[in-house]
């Protein structure tokens, strides 16, 4: 096949291609002339929902933080799917109904595993050593 036959069939891609080039390009590059160009004291000082930020960006969050958020996400692409099955129920039959249960039974095992690593756990060491000792 000669260059000119590929080009021919893939000539979709290079028009995609040369449009993600040229929209990036204006993205880029029209602001710096469109935008404005006042200065002042104020200016660049960091502003977000009406309070004037106080102290340092660099805050130290625990990882435990980070940890809920992943499975806040993951359990909300469960209720997603899940919401997915209930709209199309009637159709699916009992063999979407099976796959319901076992795709809720390896989430529900996943959560057993994670509660029992402790990373749903909130409180400091300290207070979990007191709680044991109290519950024995």
């Amino acid at each position: 096949m000669s260059p000119v036959q590929i080009l021919a069939q893939h000539w979709s891609f290079g028009v995609f291609i040369f449009g993600v080039l040229l929209v990036c390009a204006f993205m880029l590059f029209v602001p710096v002339w469109l935008g404005g160009r006042s200065r002042g004291r104020a200016k660049n000082d960091p502003y977000e929902s009406g309070v004037v930020s106080v102290g340092s960006a660099r805050l130290r969050i625990s990882a435990k933080f980070y940890l809920v958020a992943m499975f806040f996400v993951i359990f909300d692409v469960e209720a997603l799917y899940l919401y997915a099955w209930a709209v199309n129920v009637r159709e699916i039959g009992w063999s979407g109904f099976i796959e319901v249960v076992i795709f809720v039974a390896v989430l529900l095992v996943g959560l057993i595993y994670i509660s029992r690593l402790g990373a749903l756990n909130w409180a400091p060491k300290r207070r979990q050593l007191v709680r044991k000792r109290v519950d024995a």
